[in-house]
């Protein structure tokens, strides 16, 4: 595939700005939900069904935007996106009431596909070779996005709980405004698939696209454990922190913005190295046993010293995606990248249904919701029992592929 660095550096920088908008309002949201929820406790449960309630429309239709691109173009669906997301954050702005923070998240999750199209845009624009370097730097772009991001909102946060949600609303419009005169289509009308049926829009079709390739039918299973593991840090780190640590939004912020650096470092200047030193698969086992020493971490965790020693496991845990991305991308066919990065999605949406409701529950029962005795990391370690199961499930496949050869782990340049 002909290189593309402009296009590259076209949706890297749709991304950054894309993640920027995100991280402005994850230190304030919680604190936001529970004042309208009247209760810690009760915050912490509606967390949970507000974080459902994204993961099941975008269960429903990021497998469908990521058809859509293959058919129509990666550039439109990054548009619809981005302009769903900016209605979402208006919406939590103005929001009087919990029940128009879920309207609110519901439109973020039918719109959600930026994650989806940005993997498939990577993978149209990256020779094979330099494909897993590419993911790696997505993964940085958002580590960046996670340094400015929580960092402003978490300031902002103190200013007011909403005016974060107004300056991401901005910040999100801005972005579509960039991709509407700049971002180039990545996907030529010559490598479109064919014309859409209805079985195509079928929300369940594209999950097909798990069971047609032998990489994503045999890992099916570690993207439900690993997915349920990462639920407990997206639905509880906040409420952890708030309610053990006494943390304010701006501390908060600045400690997402300490992980944004380290996982820019990690993901754009250690990824291609270790790949090269220790080929994808050990790179992935040894992100996988990372993640599990974050959570073991985090659950123990009762001072901030020991909090931020867990982001750093965290940050290097972020060694596993990339090259994951790399090796499945390179055993999909070019015109189904799309449709696979969407039953992916798909999946981890569905996953993401069951997961913050489970984690919020046993964060607010452990933690004054009527436990006989008080356990503020027990959510972390049921996070870190999720992704034990996942690394032995992702060794267990690794290990029955083929041999790799050296040079093909050490071939991760690319302009």
């Amino acid at each position: 595939m002909r290189r593309r660095p402009a296009a590259l550096i076209f949706i890297l920088l749709t991304a950054l700005i894309d993640v920027m908008g995100i991280g402005l309002i994850i230190p304030v949201l919680p604190g936001l939900v529970k004042d309208l929820a009247g209760s810690e406790a009760g915050g912490a449960r509606f967390i949970g069904w507000l974080t459902a309630a994204y993961a099941v429309m975008q269960f429903l239709c990021a497998p469908i935007l990521g058809t859509l691109s293959d058919r129509y173009g990666r550039r439109p669906v990054l548009l619809l996106s981005m302009l769903g997301m900016a209605l979402d954050y208006l919406l939590l702005f103005f929001a009087p009431s919990l029940g128009w923070l879920l309207v609110g998240r519901i439109v973020a999750g039918v719109t959600g596909a930026s994650l989806t199209v940005a993997n498939a845009y990577i993978a149209d624009v990256s020779p094979p070779e330099a494909r897993a370097k590419n993911f790696g730097l997505l993964g940085a772009t958002f580590g960046v996005g996670f340094i400015l991001g929580p960092a402003l909102g978490g300031l902002l946060g103190d200013f007011g709980l909403r005016l974060p949600f107004l300056v991401a609303a901005g910040l999100t419009l801005l972005n579509f405004l960039y991709g509407l005169f700049v971002l180039p289509e990545s996907l030529p009308a010559s490598a479109r698939g064919r014309a859409l049926g209805r079985q195509a829009l079928n929300p369940f079709t594209p999950l097909k696209a798990l069971t047609e390739y032998p990489i994503t039918r045999n890992l099916a299973g570690t993207f439900v454990l690993l997915g349920l593991a990462g639920q407990v840090i997206f639905s509880t780190w906040v409420l952890y922190t708030e309610a053990v640590l006494r943390w304010s939004p701006a501390q908060n912020g600045v400690a997402l913005a300490f992980f944004g650096l380290l996982t820019a470092g990690v993901q754009a200047g250690l990824i291609g190295k270790s790949i090269q030193v220790l080929g994808e698969r050990r790179t992935i086992l040894l992100g996988l046993v990372m993640s599990v020493g974050e959570f073991l971490v985090l659950s123990l965790a009762r001072t901030s010293p020991l909090l931020y020693l867990s982001l750093v496991f965290g940050a290097l845990g972020g060694l596993a995606g990339p090259a994951l991305q790399g090796l499945i991308s390179r055993q999909v066919s070019e015109t189904e990248q799309g449709r696979v990065q969407g039953a992916i999605t798909s999946l981890n949406s569905l996953v993401g249904v069951v997961g913050p409701i489970v984690a919020t529950a046993v964060f607010a029962y452990f933690n004054g919701g009527g436990a006989p005795f008080r356990l503020p990391g027990a959510a972390f370690l049921m996070g870190a029992a999720f992704a034990v199961l996942g690394t032995l499930l992702v060794w267990s496949v690794l290990r029955r592929m083929p041999a790799q050869r050296p040079e093909a782990g050490a071939e991760v340049g690319g302009d």
